[in-house]
């Protein structure tokens, strides 16, 4: 689950990665951090829960132009269901990294 780095490690990756991703608030709390050591105790990846992030984030992201703006994410909670649908699915890692590149391109350095 976690390459053998450890707990620590985990954390700090997927609260990192959390914390850069486009539309969240850029901070971490409390409640994300028990979240996130919950995620490590299920023995979810950290691989995953950026895939997941990644995902979201474009969704997010590639809305039509007259959409009404989306809220700022606050908490790591709100990519639960997006992880789950992520633990589920059968596609190439290949997707993921395409997304993350359109990601980069259509989002501002933070």
């Amino acid at each position: 689950m976690d390459d053998g780095r450890g707990q620590a490690e985990y954390l700090r990756q997927v609260l990192e990665a959390y914390r850069k991703t486009p539309g969240t608030l850029g901070t971490v709390r409390r409640p994300d951090r028990v979240l996130a050591e919950e995620l490590y105790r299920r023995g979810v990846s950290a691989s995953a829960i950026e895939n997941a992030f990644v995902l979201a984030a474009t969704r997010r992201l590639m809305r039509p132009a007259e959409a009404a703006p989306l809220g700022t994410i606050r908490s790591l909670a709100y990519f639960l269901p997006v992880i789950e649908e992520v633990l589920g699915m059968r596609v190439s890692p290949d997707y993921f990294q395409y997304l993350r590149q359109k990601l980069e391109r259509i989002t501002p350095t933070r």
